[in-house]
């Protein structure tokens, strides 16, 4: 039970626990960097599982509930407190503390406007429904059959980043980015395309050569260039890419294949 794989599970569950604690409190830059340590212990996981030949039902019920936490549960506090900022203040910790907690009283006395943040549970909500189909199908060894839920939250940490990171040069271009009905919308389409059809490549590589493997090197130095172009903004516009490069693999590379 508690081997070395199992333990990463669980670290990974603990990280997305901050995370909601980190969030709740007004500390959404701390919020995101446990994510990104659960992201990297549900990594870890996977690889020891291989290593030391002890994955197995157990593990693979821990990896899906501590990915609950992390990529379900953790984003959508994160967005929730996300969608209670008033970007006109200055985005300190103390001031998104006090925004959520606001939002709270003002959602409890029914104002229409309190109810944006709620969008945040779309997240889990697909995500559930996500992880329970990566489980039952077997088509998803080598690759994913909708969004992977990793994905999806890394997308959403592009925006607490954003906001920690701002400057008066992007002030007009934040308050485009962070209208509540863009938010609420995008949280909608991404929640779609968790539980969608579409299938998505995994960067799993069976084998080191590039034949076989174009789109994930193709990605990853795309991706690569992307980072120094564009920093806080780079993570969506990766995930962005992700999704292009999937259609395209599907679309062209697969059809080809088949004629062949």
């Amino acid at each position: 039970m508690f081997n070395i794989a199992n333990l990463f599970t669980a670290s990974n569950m603990l990280a997305g626990f901050l995370s909601i604690l980190f969030a709740v409190t007004g500390h959404i830059d701390l919020a995101v960097w446990a994510i990104f340590a659960g992201a990297f212990f549900d990594f870890l996981d996977g690889f020891a599982a291989r290593v030391f030949k002890t994955s197995g039902d157990m593990g693979k019920q821990l990896d899906s509930l501590a990915d609950m936490v992390t990529f379900g549960v953790a984003p959508g506090m994160l967005m929730m407190v996300v969608l209670t900022i008033n970007l006109s203040n200055d985005y300190s910790s103390t001031e998104v503390q006090t925004g959520f907690l606001e939002w709270v009283d003002s959602l409890l006395n029914l104002n229409p406007t309190a109810f944006y943040p709620l969008a945040g549970l779309i997240i889990p909500f697909f995500s559930l429904f996500r992880l329970a189909k990566f489980n039952i199908d077997t088509r998803q060894t080598t690759s994913f059959i909708g969004l992977p839920t990793p994905v999806n939250t890394l997308f959403f940490t592009t925006f607490p980043l954003a906001i920690v990171f701002t400057n008066e040069a992007m002030s007009s271009y934040i308050q485009v980015v962070f209208h509540p009905i863009f938010i609420v919308l995008t949280i909608l389409i991404m929640g779609l395309l968790m539980v969608s059809e579409i299938p998505f490549f995994s960067l799993k590589f069976n084998k080191t050569g590039i034949k076989g493997n174009e789109i994930r090197y193709l990605f990853l130095l795309i991706s690569m260039i992307i980072i120094v172009l564009f920093s806080v903004w780079a993570i969506a516009l990766i995930v962005f890419l992700y999704l292009i490069l999937s259609i395209i693999e599907n679309t062209f590379l697969t059809s080809k294949k088949n004629e062949i």
